[in-house]
């Protein structure tokens, strides 16, 4: 980096001396609308503000700065340019000092990471496509969000997929969201089905279940990985399964701490955790909720749902979550049902994904115990959007020989 280069901001401007009160918290530009709504998504728990995000690349937002001042943060959008960091230097003449900076665009090397945030003091820089995950993990924890990135990269990542309510489809989607981390994306993955007595993760994917994890969840003190790798049962070249299926009248002595156990060493075996959480949150179903990294929340498109979905959407967020749950709208169009447009004015949320009724596509599913996922494409489709959403995983995108963003804070913090 030549010497005399400016600098922009490195400092958080949040409760500093000289910070302008009339600063809104965050002002964005960025090149097209999927990166805006990951933005959006992504740093709304981290800001707890409505952001304003405009759509402009870094040309144009130089020439509004010099009209007027940046939020207490900055985004910026580098993609496309030819020479990324001397418009970073141009924009570093009109930033005042205490602005946080963060940039997106599309270089990959670890070197271009380096000059960006080492050279020109940018907070942090992740590259295309975004996705909500993502920056929830690295820009909303460098804006003092409330989990430490650093934690989340420990070991495998951890989904939940809860219901609003029974019936809704969780299972259905936890199921199909295992299978196509494991069979689409390649990633090692294990589906833990939370509900002993009445799950259906097993029976969906053909085979059978044990007892292994009813009983580590009573005694907790067996738990290693021995017993873990004796536990699993296998359902693909990829994908594992841990469920047992408790008598109905049977009641389940659960010692508190046994899911976060278990979890913690399944994160040292897999890429991904998934887990189908019942409905009912009782003690096992609340620890094991309070483990994941993201939530996946199903519901249909009744009223009972929506009533569920918002009590739900009212609950703390646990220590490891990061951002908002990921609303995914199962079953949308449904004769007689409500629509998309009220579930979002109810919810004041839109949600992420929505999936169409494919009743009888699924019916034949459970039967042959063949993941509906691997025929059908609205379903396929919809599991792809969940999975770049929740878990960061994009088929689409070419394969990188360079760092993924999970990995550059790890070494350049």
């Amino acid at each position: 980096m030549p010497e005399g280069l400016p600098v922009l901001a490195g400092a958080p401007a949040t409760g500093e001396a000289g910070t302008r009160s009339d600063r809104a918290p965050l002002l964005g530009f960025v090149n097209d609308a999927e990166t805006e709504a990951a933005l959006r998504e992504g740093l709304a728990d981290a800001l707890q503000a409505v952001p304003d995000i405009r759509r402009a690349n870094i040309h144009k937002a130089i020439v509004a700065l010099q009209h007027g001042a940046a939020g207490s943060t900055l985004v910026v959008d580098v993609a496309g340019e030819e020479q990324p960091l001397a418009a970073l230097a141009d924009l570093a003449q009109v930033v005042e000092p205490n602005v946080t900076v963060l940039v997106v665009g599309d270089r990959q090397d670890v070197d271009f990471y380096r000059r960006v945030t080492r050279g020109l003091g940018v907070r942090e820089y992740l590259f295309k496509p975004l996705t909500t995950e993502m920056v929830a993990r690295h820009f909303g924890t460098a804006l003092g969000g409330r989990t430490d990135a650093s934690t989340v990269l420990l070991g495998g990542r951890v989904l939940a997929v809860v219901g609003a309510r029974a019936g809704v489809g969780a299972s259905t989607i936890a199921t199909n969201l295992a299978w196509y981390l494991s069979e689409q994306a390649k990633r090692h993955t294990v589906l833990v089905d939370a509900d002993l007595q009445t799950g259906t993760a097993a029976m969906m994917l053909g085979v059978q279940p044990t007892s292994a994890l009813h009983n580590a969840m009573e005694a907790p003190e067996r738990l290693d990985e021995l017993y873990v790798e004796r536990a699993i049962q296998t359902a693909g070249v990829r994908l594992d399964v841990l469920a047992s299926e408790l008598p109905l009248d049977q009641h389940l002595a659960y010692s508190a701490g046994a899911a976060m156990r278990l979890i913690d060493l399944l994160q040292r075996r897999y890429n991904f955790i998934i887990i189908d959480l019942p409905a009912v949150r009782r003690r096992i179903a609340q620890e094991f909720h309070a483990s994941a990294h993201q939530n996946v929340m199903v519901l249909d498109p009744t009223l009972p749902a929506l009533r569920d979905a918002l009590r739900l959407l009212s609950l703390p967020a646990a220590p490891r979550h990061i951002g908002r749950p990921l609303l995914v709208l199962n079953r949308a169009g449904t004769p007689g049902s409500l629509t998309v447009a009220q579930i979002e004015d109810a919810l004041q949320i839109a949600p992420g994904v929505v999936i169409p009724e494919l009743g009888r596509r699924l019916r034949e599913s459970e039967l042959t115990g063949k993941p509906a996922v691997s025929v059908s494409g609205p379903l396929r489709d919809a599991v792809a959007e969940i999975a770049r959403h929740s878990a960061g995983v994009r088929l689409a995108a070419p394969p990188s020989r360079f760092l993924p963003n999970r990995f550059l804070p790890r070494f350049f913090k």
